[in-house]
Parts: structure tokens; sequence; C-alpha cells
């Protein structure tokens, strides 16, 4: 006995990675949704590369009652709409918006790092999923932090444009498109060029100087993991298609050698270690795209702190940042709570 499971924004970048993922792992399904706005309706999309079809249902008029799990890939505006009426109907809501991540009653779940506090569900019938800066992250902290304990981290990501959706990506190739053949080159999703340039500034700017986008690491770093660490990032788009990049100092309450915190993301769970301290022994973003894996390299340690390490992490921002954390997200619920699968 499977599950009966609706993805909403079943259209976009993530909507169809959790498709393709819910496919490669074989999720137990009985029923399969595939909705998004009313201009989608009746679209046909594959479902993985299963061979099988789905017709898009209209969002505005989908009922969720009888459903059993809601995979939210919309955005924040239509989770404050139609996440409330689908936990509302019995239907457990799996949102990768921003919108309930610091909601005190809604759980915000990796599960290599706090899968326990899947548990607080009931409260809203609602699971968030972390940003996906965020998400890699933590991964490579949680191990971490449990043998020296973490006081404090300092990150500078490097994000890809797959994190802006459709149209991000698209900007970026018109735009080096545009530049070889000599053509106008107008900003339009991003607020500067971004093709063959770095832009310090994602989502709006706070009063404190700082950036949503950076605000959102800090806060769900310290909800998911600890919150006395302390975190301050710096978050960077960068002209690569897809594959978020992040260059972490951490220092820690405890001594850790470089070498002692290799043997332990070794041995971690989701994370690949490639630390080869030779031309080409690390990974960079090209190379972990459609991989499950949060991948650490570049581990040495900082001499200018006590007790310190730096650290170079790449994750493919659709999966781990977004779809695969869903899906991993859906597995737990379902092991241990709707335990309906065979």
């Amino acid at each position: 006995m499977g599950y009966r499971v609706a993805v909403v924004g079943a259209t976009g970048n993530v909507g169809r990675e959790i498709l393709n993922i819910l496919h490669e792992r074989q999720f137990p399904l009985d029923e399969l949704a595939a909705v998004a706005s009313p201009r989608s309706t009746g679209d046909i999309i594959d479902f993985g590369d299963s061979g099988e079809e789905l017709k898009v249902k209209n969002l505005e008029h989908f009922d969720f009652s009888g459903w059993d799990i809601a995979l939210f890939a919309a955005g924040s505006e239509i989770s404050k709409v139609h996440v409330p009426r689908a936990a509302a109907a019995g239907c457990t809501v799996i949102d990768n918006s921003s919108l309930y991540r610091m909601d005190p009653d809604v759980p915000l779940i990796v599960p290599e790092v706090n899968a326990d506090a899947i548990k607080g569900y009931r409260a809203k019938n609602i699971i968030a999923n972390p940003n996906c800066s965020t998400a890699q992250l933590v991964v490579a902290l949680k191990p971490l932090h449990d043998a020296a304990k973490i006081k404090r981290v300092v990150v500078a990501t490097y994000q890809s444009v797959s994190g802006a959706g459709k149209s991000g990506m698209d900007e970026l190739f018109e735009q080096s498109r545009n530049i070889f053949v000599g053509d106008a080159n107008e900003p339009a999703k991003f607020t500067k060029q971004i093709a063959f340039n770095v832009i310090p500034h994602i989502d709006s700017f706070l009063d404190d100087g700082s950036t949503k986008e950076e605000w959102k690491m800090v806060v769900e770093t310290k909800k998911i993991l600890d919150p006395s660490i302390k975190v301050t990032a710096t978050c960077v788009r960068v002209p690569v298609f897809v594959g978020h990049s992040e260059a972490v100092n951490i220092e820690f309450e405890n001594e850790i050698s470089a070498e002692e915190a290799q043997t332990i993301l070794r041995e971690a769970p989701g994370i690949m270690l490639i630390d080869k301290r030779e031309d080409g022994g690390y990974i960079t973003p090209v190379e972990c795209v459609g991989e499950y894996a949060t991948f650490v390299s570049r581990v040495r340690e900082d001499p200018t702190v006590d007790n310190g390490l730096s650290i170079w992490v790449v994750s493919d921002n659709l999966r781990k940042g977004a779809a695969l954390n869903a899906v991993q997200i859906a597995e737990l619920l379902g092991r241990r709570h709707l335990q309906k699968a065979a």
C-alpha cells in the first residue's frame, strides 16, 4: 500500500525535479498528481523517465481531501493561499517556500541533521524545507558539530542562477550569447549583468545591510542545528547554471584537526568527501549536477583562530537544496508517522 501524493508547482524547475526523484527513489505511490497554476492546466509532463505521463491539474480547483502528502514547490505567495487549505483537508504539506520556515509550530527539517524534529508536524500538518544554501551547509556542519561543538560559522556562497528559477537560467544563457555576438545586454531578472560576472546580492536588502538570503541562512542554521551557533553569511550569485558552492570557515569549542574532520565527514550520512591535495582533487558545481550527495573538499586547519577549520561545500541546489530534501522528508514522514507503505 502506497501514498497519494500531490506535487504542487509540478511544471517548475524544482517541481519537475521532485517528480524525477520520486521515480528514481521508487517512492511508494498509489496515486500521483501533478498540480500547477491555471495557465499550465492540461499540460502533459513526464513522471521522471518512467515513460508515464501526467496531465497537469488546476491548483485553484484541486481538492486535497484524501491525499496523504502535498509537496509544494510554487513559491510563498502560492503557499500562503493553498498550504493552509491542503493542511486543513488532512493532507500533510512539505513546503519548499520560505513562508513557514521560522514558524515555531512548523518543523524545519533536513533528515540527516534533525530527523527527530519532524514529530512537531502535527501542530499544523506542515513541514518546511529549508533554503537551498542552508540545507547543504547544515549537512556538512552536523557531524563536525557533534564531534567538537561549533561556536561560529562564516560562510560565503557561490549560488547558481537556477536558484532564481527558469528565468534566471534563461538570463544567463541569453546574456552570454549576446556578449559573444555583440547584441544589447540589459539585466532583467538580476540587478546587474550575471554573465561573466558575480553579484553579491540575493533577495531583498534588510535594514542592517544584509540580504534576506543571508538572514535565512543565519536563522535557519540556528533552528535546524543549534541556536547557540553564531553565523554570518555573504550570499553571491555566480554565472553557473546548476550547483551551489560555499566557502565555510568554522570555529569550534573543542580541538579538531583537519585529519579528524576528514575521517568524520567520510563516514557522515549524505556527504561525499572528495579531498585530494592535488590538481583537480576537489569538487566543482559542474560535477555535482544530478547527484544526491553534499560534497565536501578543501578541508584544512585555520591557524588564525583556536580550533578553526575551513571547508568547501558543493551540492546540486535543485536536488539536495530543494527536491531531494523534500522527498527525503516525505520518506521520513512515511516511515515514522504515516506508515501506510508495505
